[in-house]
This record gives structure tokens, sequence and C-alpha cells, in this order.
């Protein structure tokens, strides 16, 4: 892609664009910035597209999703009955999204699809849910997840509710390359209304029935409507769209006393309270922490933009409150989850559980203690709503719980993506059940370590941004595959999982298939049960270090990590 040639096409092409003719001659003496603009067209996968807000190829603007969306219109034109079934399309708090969301109805309009565009902002489990519930071809959701404010995207999800199969974008992908920009256009609004091809939806058709759907997944029935209003709980929906529908969940179950960060309450694109929305990282509790302990809450709850993910800021021992991870969270719900259908008789001797590669080995452990089988998938909750259809259509397992290190959980077989309404509702239902023990969530954790074992792992995300860090990822990918290292530090190899190439080699040289899709990801498994994986990141401009290790205190574990870590950011170096 010649980067100027390029540049200089898109204001002739967009000449009467005003915004983006003022945008994009002001960096008519950048050229490093022209070509971090340019030198790409944002790549459309599995999730869709996102990217950093702007005008160019390489930026999230309305061109770009007038394209992408006249390509998955031709994909889904296919099949002639889907112009009828529609798509459903919801958006998040995000800068533009309301504008992105309209934008793709209008062209999905003006191709003859139906488009059915959520009233407001909804989080990314209700457009999931919809997406089933009304019977819909696909759906797309206009957000960026925990990214920074500079970002907004594109998901699109299949008539599973589901993010699309590589098979799926792939085609998505080929359709809007030969689409030019002047070819994908939006119908006007008032015609799309008149010929029945926009139609805007709201609690009627949707939020209702998901509500319902949530309060049915309590594990404990009426233990809250017995018990909730002895239980305090800071809720921060960190700017965007958890605001309702986590509340109200709560409230439904039987909690009133839910107390809200004001600074936090509305939607606001602009995340001005926090550097990125993001419920991974700490101070996304800073202002829900003072309200925690006037309070006497022994846990907060932070969701992100799009209500996807969740997290969680516990009392601990000593009254201190400390973040948990993913894993901590993940191992907590599935804990809470497969305990309690074991003491009311009624978990399925075909019951199964579904996470990550890249997520904790201390839920294998939990799942062999009641006897439920666990399976990891590629990363991406793509894959494990891939799995969960594999139980529909052979009826092999009973889908119980899907859970992400990367604060993303579901229990529910009608949403087909991570949930942070339905895990917001579990976690609080399993914090009252720890107070009737008399015991906090925290130390409900430390139980659950004193009987499994202690696993001290964390993700670490070195950010490479431009051309240049896309460079460099490539590398430091291509230098990890040139061979099976003895060691990692001290930490002998065992076997490298390759899920490029699909081989897993072990020490003596044999390799067996991992069966997966092909994906960027490279996995040491270690003596001693610790494991570390690298992947980069298929959102931002960054690489993923996944550092995992195992002992039978916690003092061991986190020497152990200690180590493997330095270990692993100077073999990545």
């Amino acid at each position: 892609m010649d980067v100027m040639q390029t540049y200089n096409n898109w204001l002739t092409m967009f000449k009467d664009d005003e915004k983006l003719v003022a945008e994009l001659k002001s960096i008519a003496d950048k050229p490093k910035e022209i070509e971090d603009r340019f030198y790409q067209e944002l790549s459309f996968g599995t999730a869709g597209m996102r990217g950093v807000l702007g005008y160019g190829t390489n930026r999230m603007n309305i061109y770009n999703v007038r394209r992408a969306t006249a390509g998955f219109a031709e994909y889904l034109n296919e099949d002639p009955a889907n112009a009828e079934k529609g798509v459903v399309i919801a958006y998040d708090s995000r800068i533009m999204s309301p504008e992105f969301a309209k934008e793709t109805a209008l062209v999905l309009a003006n191709r003859g699809i139906k488009a059915l565009l959520f009233d407001a902002l909804r989080p990314v489990p209700v457009l999931s849910f919809a997406v089933r519930h009304l019977g819909c071809a696909a759906g797309v959701a206009i957000t960026a997840s925990h990214n920074p404010k500079e970002y907004n995207g594109y998901k699109v999800y299949g008539p599973d509710g589901a993010q699309l199969s590589p098979d799926a974008a792939a085609k998505v992908t080929a359709a809007l390359k030969v689409i030019p920009y002047q070819d994908a256009l939006p119908m006007d609004e008032q015609e799309a209304l008149d010929k029945g091809l926009l139609k805007y939806i709201g609690n009627k058709e949707v939020d209702d029935d998901y509500i319902n759907m949530v309060l049915s997944l309590q594990v404990r029935p009426g233990l809250l409507k017995e018990n909730g209003d002895k239980l305090a709980i800071v809720y921060t929906p960190l700017h965007g769209t958890g605001n309702i529908p986590v509340r109200r969940a709560l409230k439904e179950a039987g909690i009133p006393n839910v107390i809200v960060v004001k600074e936090q309450e509305l939607p606001d694109g602009t995340f001005p309270t926090v550097d990125a929305p993001n419920p991974e990282e700490p101070d996304t509790f800073a202002l829900a922490i003072p309200l925690a302990k006037e309070a006497g809450a022994t846990f907060m709850i932070g969701t992100d933009p799009d209500c996807d993910r969740m997290g969680l800021c516990v009392r601990d021992s000593e009254g201190n409150y400390r973040t948990l991870n993913g894993n901590q969270i993940g191992a907590l719900l599935l804990y809470h989850i497969l305990s309690s259908l074991k003491e009311r008789g009624v978990l399925p001797e075909n019951g199964a559980v579904c996470k990550s590669l890249v997520s904790t080995q201390l839920a294998k452990s939990i799942c062999d203690h009641f006897g439920v089988a666990l399976f990891d998938t590629l990363t991406g909750f793509k894959f494990i709503g891939e799995k969960m259809q594999q139980f529909d259509d052979t009826g092999s397992h009973v889908f119980l719980f899907g859970f992400e290190e990367s604060y993303g959980y579901l229990s529910s077989n009608d949403v087909r993506d991570k949930d942070a309404v339905n895990s917001s509702l579990l976690i609080a239902e399993a914090a009252c059940a720890c107070m009737l023990e008399g015991t906090t969530l925290y130390e409900k954790l430390i139980e659950i370590y004193e009987r499994f074992g202690y696993w001290e792992e964390n993700t670490i995300s070195i950010t490479l941004p431009g051309k240049d860090g896309q460079e460099k990822i490539a590398n430091i990918m291509a230098n990890m595959r040139k061979g099976v290292p003895e060691k990692i530090g001290d930490f002998k190899v065992l076997a490298v999982r390759d899920y490029l190439s699909g081989k897993r080699t072990d020490i003596s040289g044999a390799e067996t298939p991992l069966g997966t899709v092909p994906s960027n990801v490279i996995y040491y498994e270690l003596e001693g049960g610790h494991w570390v994986c690298v992947r980069p990141s298929g959102t931002e401009p960054k690489i993923k270090l996944y550092v995992n290790t195992c002992a039978d205190d916690a003092e061991t574990a986190k020497e152990l990590y200690e180590k493997l870590l330095a270990s692993t950011e100077h073999m990545v170096s």
C-alpha cells in the first residue's frame, strides 16, 4: 500500500467531508502520523475490527464502518432468508458509538437487510442474547470493550450469538475488500423506517426476558431473596452500559443496598475518572474504596464499558482492600457454582466447564474434585461459544461455566459471550453464601488455595505501537519458534505447544497434533506444573506474557513466579 497515494486518495474521495479534510491536512507535514493512519487497512477478524478513532484506512471512522457493514451484508445475502431475519445492533457509551450503530443499520437497510437497532446503549451480552432470542441472522455491537477512550470497534456475531468463526470472518473480509468506499452507502433513515428495514427495539422486545434469564442462573435459589438485604455492595459501571442492567439484576434478586460510584455512574465516552475503563486495573476502584469502607462492604464490583468483563476488589483478612485477578475471580465463581449444584444434588453427570488455554490450571483441580469435564480452548470467548454449540449439537455435555483470565465469565446457555451482568449476580450470591458462613470472598479464595494448591499467575502486556511495533512483535514470535529450549531460566521445559503450526513438541523432539485452528500462540509446559505462554494481543498493539507457577504455599509460589517472570521477560527481550 502506497501510503502517500492512499492519503491523497482519501482527500480527493472525501473532499466534501470538511472535518476529514481538516484533520488529514493538519498532518500533512507529519509523515509518521500519515504512515500510521494509512500503512494498512483495519483488519476484520473473528472479533470484527477495532482501532483508534480518526480518519484513515487504519482508523475507526464512518467510512470504514460503512465498508465493513457492506461486506458483512454481502456475506449475509448469500442466504436470502437472512434479509428478513435481520441483524440486531447495539452500542456502548464510547465516542461515536451511536453514530456508528446508526450507520451500520442504514447500510444494512440499503442492501435489503432488516436492521433492529437498540433505542439506547446496551451491554454486549444483551446483544448476544438478543440475536438468539429474536432469531436474527446476526448481530453487531459497536464497542472497543475496555480499551482507552481513543478506541472504538465493531464486533460481529453469528446466528448462535457467538462471535464469528474464522471461516466466516475470512468470507466477510474477502467481500469487503472488493467494495469501493463509494458503494458502501446508507439508506435515508426515514425511508428505512417507512420500508420496515429499520426498527428500534428495547425493553419490551429484549430487556425483560434477558433479566429474567440472568435471575434464573442463581445456583442457590432464594438465598438472596432471604438474605440480600444484609449485603452491602459497591458497584461502578465505569461510565459504561452496565449501570441499569447490573443494578436491576441485583435489586430484583433481592439486594436493595447497591452503592454506586456517582462519579462513574453515567455513560461518558471520555472516561474522565480513569486512564482506561478496564476493571483489570487496580485504580479502577480508587473511587469505590472509600464508599466500601464507609458502608462496611467486603467487596466491590466493576464492569467495563460494554459490560462483558467484571473486576472485583475484596477486603482481606487484615481489613485492606485488594483487587483480584481474572483467574482468582474465575476460581471463586467456578467453586461457587459446582459446590452449590453438588450440595443441591443437581450437578449433572455430564457437566462441562470451558476456559481459555491461558487461564488458570487451578480450574482443573476444582473440576476434577467435582467430577466435571474441563475443556481448554484457544484465546477468545468465541471458541468457548463454539464448544457450547458443539454440546448443543451432540448432547454430549451440559455447559455449566466458561471463563477467561481476562475477566470474562459466563454461566448461561442463552448468551454466547462473556457476561458481566451474569457474573456480577453470581459473585454477589457467592458473597452472600460466604457471609452466612461467617467468612468473606477473600477467605473463601484462601480456602480454595489451601485445598487445591496455591497459584501465582499474572498477565504482562508489553505495548509496541505502530508499524515498527508490529514488526517487533512478529520478530519476537519468529525467534521463539526457532526450537525447543532446554530451560527458561531455572525451569526445565517439558514441551512446547505452537498453535500456529498446530504441533506439540516435547524435549525428545516427538511431535503430536494439537487439533485446533491456527493461532499465533506459543505455550511452554514446564517441570513442576508451571507454564508460560506468549502471544500477540488480538485487539491492541501489545505482546502478552502469561506466567504461572504453583506450590503448596503462597510464599513459594510467589518466589517461583518472580524467577519465572524475570526469565520470561529476558527470553522475549
